[in-house]
């Protein structure tokens, strides 16, 4: 359950390996979480992210997931919510792709949909059903500011993380009311390794920045954050450009 100042105490990461959820885990581990499930591919990055945590006092365990196999999410997060309780799903899997590839090879980008939508729908509603069976707990979905309005530079990503966004935007609807919150992060910019290399934007921001925002929201019981603010009025300026002028920009 979670503590009296609403933290977690145990926390379910899907994507174990991600620079955002490891931040957020031990931000999270600091304040009151002590178990921690790490979900992905069966990796050396997935166990060496599983020491550093336990060297930060927590009782961590690792489980092999994979969002490219759908059909295997429930039985795999089944056995993780046997366990115990979850406090926090921490939905955090996805990829950025290479757009100019991508677009040339249609079945990469499939699979960038895959990952980053197909495989959010079915492990956020297997989350989402194990949350409300045991009564409470909060699922925090990774979106990005790249789903608000589609750009040419990364059109294929930006559309898998809108249709991401307006996903857990319903499921939150609809589990409003049983005792289960569902937050959606929406940052910008995160400069981390899968962005490493790119041309950073404005308002660029850290995988520690996006952690303590996501630590914020739950205090508050947030249903939308943005990583840093200021994005919020930025892309609803950009969403009422009109088309003509838009593709124009250099974004």
């Amino acid at each position: 359950m979670k503590d009296a100042f609403g933290f977690p105490q145990s926390l379910l990461v899907l994507g174990g390996t991600s620079e955002i959820a490891l931040a957020t885990a031990r931000r999270l581990i600091a304040r009151r979480t002590r178990t921690v499930w790490l979900a992905g591919r069966p990796s050396p990055a997935l166990e060496e992210s599983a020491g550093h945590l336990r060297g930060l006092g927590a009782e961590v365990h690792t489980v092999a997931f994979d969002a490219l196999s759908p059909e295997s999410h429930e039985g795999v997060l089944g056995k993780v919510f046997a366990e115990g309780d979850i406090d926090m799903v921490l939905l955090a899997f996805g990829v950025l792709g290479d757009q100019a590839h991508d677009e040339r090879e249609p079945a990469s980008a499939v699979r960038v949909a895959q990952t980053n939508y197909t495989g959010a729908v079915s492990a956020g509603l297997v989350s989402a059903r194990a949350l409300q069976a045991q009564g409470h707990g909060s699922l925090v979905v990774l979106s990005s500011v790249a789903g608000e309005r589609a750009r040419r530079s990364n059109f294929i990503y930006g559309s898998s993380k809108a249709g991401l966004d307006a996903f857990a935007q319903g499921l939150g609807d609809a589990l409003h009311g049983t005792g289960v919150h569902v937050m959606v992060v929406r940052p910008g910019f995160v400069r981390s390794k899968m962005t490493a290399g790119l041309e950073q934007t404005p308002l660029a921001t850290t995988p520690e920045a996006v952690a303590t925002a996501i630590e914020l929201g739950l205090r508050r019981r947030s249903e939308l954050v943005w990583v840093p603010g200021a994005l919020r009025l930025v892309m609803s300026a950009l969403r009422h450009v009109p088309r003509a002028v838009f593709r124009r920009l250099p974004l």
